[in-house]
């Protein structure tokens, strides 16, 4: 039996292998910042979500010390039995008034948030239209529900419509979509998107993992960035592990959207509490990204410069609005080439190939944080020149 199964296992692998597409996991000796030592090598790293620094940031860690002494490591049990404690509800109240919404509720993950959220919204008698670039566990999370699915082109709020136009008048309806894009560093259409949610007597949910604590004046993320509120958004969700620099999940809204998914969301329901260490830092870094116009500025100058630059060397990317920046090199092969030439050469930034991105779309995804300086981004626009020539 364990024979044919890693025969079967083997045959797998090599599939992936042969195609170029082998990942492997890096280890990383030290804290999150750019300068790094991975797998030995010391290098400049440009692939972190840690958009705002927080995850090196004294003050979020001496706040995470603090809560370990007050509540020691693991939280011991799911929020509804004895694993909630003050720790948790305190950044509950911070991450709603930081969205501007009545209710927040911490999660584990974001994929567990994510799964939540539509399992507890829609079921098979229900449809949802989602972006056809959304990330994977907001794919998933459809999948599972049982719900309808109808994709509509990335970005296309006319194909939008299209799709609303022929969808059965049955059932509820929910738009999914990524607040900023993943793998393509771009900002979904919010305001098309909430008003062909009232059109057509839909709810709007945004994924805004990638846009929250970056855009706007006080980080409220790409909702902020549109000035779009409660009442155009009513399904908002975000992760902790980017720019706020620490782990888990949360998701905002009313509060009947936060006490349905209390009393029915299997993910929120039978999962172990986030340590309420975790829970203590967070709150720190969400004070601290509250205020931080400075980083947001630095972020943006840099943002900048790197676009810049690749325009110099004659490199398509997307506007430089958020730390998300790709450049798309076309087949796997070469880009898994030019990322190991820029990781000999001291830079860390990883070739994204399929299945992540479409077929003859591989790119290098590089990705700011207000921690980086001018200094490194010149420096990584030179190792860049210099790869893609002896590639």
């Amino acid at each position: 039996m364990s024979d044919s199964l890693d025969h079967y296992l083997e045959q797998r692998l090599s599939t992936v292998r042969d195609a170029g597409l082998w990942r492997r996991t890096r280890i990383l000796d030290g804290p999150q910042r750019p300068e790094q030592v991975i797998d030995g090598h010391r290098v400049i790293a440009f692939c972190s979500n840690d958009y705002l620094g927080l995850a090196g940031d004294p003050a979020v860690a001496a706040a995470a010390r603090k809560a370990l002494d007050q509540y020691g490591v693991g939280a011991g049990a799911a929020h509804l039995i004895n694993g909630h404690t003050r720790a948790h509800e305190e950044l509950e109240q911070a991450l709603a008034h930081f969205t501007g919404r009545a209710r927040a509720l911490v999660f584990s993950t974001g994929y567990m948030a994510n799964l939540a959220l539509v399992q507890a919204l829609v079921g098979r008698h229900d449809t949802v239209f989602e972006d056809r670039l959304n990330h994977a566990s907001l794919i998933d999370a459809v999948r599972l529900s049982g719900a309808r699915s109808q994709r509509y082109r990335h970005a296309e709020p006319a194909h939008l419509r299209e799709r609303l136009e022929k969808a059965p008048a049955t059932g509820q309806r929910l738009i999914v979509t990524d607040g900023v894009f993943s793998m393509d560093g771009d900002i979904a259409p919010l305001p098309e998107l909430a008003a062909l949610a009232r059109e057509y007597n839909a709810w709007l949910m945004v994924d805004d993992a990638h846009g929250l604590s970056v855009l706007g004046d006080t980080g409220g993320g790409s909702c902020q960035y549109f000035g779009l509120g409660s009442d155009d958004v009513p399904i908002l969700m975000g992760t902790l592990g980017k720019g706020f620099g620490t782990a888990g999940a949360f998701v905002a809204g009313s509060e009947r959207l936060i006490e349905t998914l209390i009393q029915t969301a299997r993910p929120y329901i039978y999962t172990t509490a986030m340590p309420a260490a975790l829970a203590a830092a967070t709150l720190a870094s969400v004070h601290i990204a509250a205020s931080a116009h400075d980083r947001r500025e630095h972020l943006q100058n840099l943002l900048r410069r790197l676009g810049d630059g690749l325009d110099r060397l004659g490199l398509p990317h997307p506007p430089p609005l958020t730390p998300i920046q790709p450049v798309t090199l076309g087949t796997a092969t070469r880009a898994s080439a030019v990322a190991e030439r820029l990781f000999e050469a001291g830079f860390l930034v990883p070739a994204i190939r399929p299945p992540t991105v479409p077929e003859g779309e591989a790119r290098l995804r590089i990705t700011l944080s207000a921690a980086h300086t001018q200094t490194q981004v010149d420096a990584l626009l030179q190792a860049l020149e210099r790869a893609l020539d002896q590639t």
